[in-house]
């Protein structure tokens, strides 16, 4: 099938049966549509999270190809410094195979530190990194992980960000790596969006619970490629959004579906003492795609998909960073 028939053959979840009851919904309104694709075409690529290792890797690269998930990103939350050399350089051999993108934890982070504030019903500072040590940490992470051929970041602090983005100018990280904004920190306004957008993000996860307006309104100010858990975690919310994924297309594009899990215990920091769980909910995260996917298709939804291997934001717009 064509993207244009596609396009063409679309429909919304219950469409006809309720129509033939009297109870059709009201007409889209095409100027709510996003009007941003990625570089090279598509509107929406793939991600698989909480990969936390070779062995859970090899279970995720496996079971997409029993089941036909096509796979843009595969992403990990430990975090680099959770990871040997030889683990790293065997998950960017694996992944680079397949031409999938790998993105990999920076650093030292609040909730695992002394700081005490992070564990009140405030939050305190969250995931940011507490001082000049915790940044150092994750630029450490940083250096050791592009060297050793990771293309991908994943950041949960505004300051490292903006630091990893100048580093990645400067040439201390190659220039194509791309920074990934955490969603444990993610923008819930068209403001918030746009200033990650300039600090460096080339990939901003939003908050599961957004609702369609707000992705129109964030696409009114920002093109930057946008990040959703489709089912997310228990620790996000465990929302389940299988039926609005052709709707959160149409108003976040270019739009990365995340397949996570929800009602499955945190698996973060990992260690082997883990592995069981690790391995089986990284296969399940798999088929969580298929179903998605398999829920597009049906509703006739699934074109303009990016092409696979493509990983590269586009232009954004950044702060300027004086001499």
């Amino acid at each position: 099938m064509t993207d244009a028939s596609a396009k063409a053959a679309a429909r919304r979840p219950g469409e006809q049966a309720l129509t033939a009851l009297g109870l059709a919904a009201p007409a889209l309104d095409p100027t709510d549509a996003s009007p941003h694709s990625f570089p090279g075409g598509g509107r929406w690529r793939t991600e698989i999270p909480s990969c936390e290792g070779p062995e859970a890797l090899g279970v995720v690269l496996k079971e997409s190809s029993r089941l036909d998930v096509p796979i843009h990103r595969i992403s990990q939350g430990s975090g680099v410094w959770m990871l040997t050399d030889a683990e790293i350089t065997e998950m960017v051999e694996a992944t680079a195979e397949r031409d999938i993108e790998l993105c990999l934890f920076t650093g030292p982070r609040g909730t695992w530190d002394i700081g005490g504030s992070t564990r009140t019903d405030s939050g305190g500072a969250g995931l940011r990194a507490r001082g000049h040590d915790a940044v150092a940490g994750c630029v450490e992470d940083a250096v050791r992980a592009t060297e050793l051929g990771v293309k991908c970041l994943l950041i949960a602090d505004e300051g490292v960000l903006w630091t990893l983005h100048r580093a990645r100018t400067a040439g201390i990280i190659p220039a194509d790596t791309t920074l990934k904004l955490s969603a444990l920190v993610g923008p819930v306004n068209p403001a918030s969006y746009a200033v990650y957008e300039r600090l460096g993000a080339d990939s901003i996860n939003v908050p599961s619970d957004l609702t369609p307006d707000h992705l129109t309104e964030i696409r009114r100010v920002s093109a930057a490629p946008m990040d959703m858990y489709i089912e997310a975690p228990d620790d996000l919310g465990g929302y389940v959004r299988m039926y609005e994924i052709a709707e959160l297309i149409r108003r976040g594009a270019p739009l990365y579906l995340k397949f996570g899990l929800s009602k499955a215990p945190g698996i973060y920091p990992y260690g082997h003492h883990l592995r069981e769980l690790t391995l089986a909910t990284a296969k399940e995260r798999v088929r969580r795609g298929r179903l998605a996917l398999d829920l597009l298709a049906r509703h006739g939804a699934d074109g303009d998909m990016a092409p696979l291997g493509s990983r590269l934001p586009g232009s954004l717009n950044r702060f300027e960073i004086s001499s």
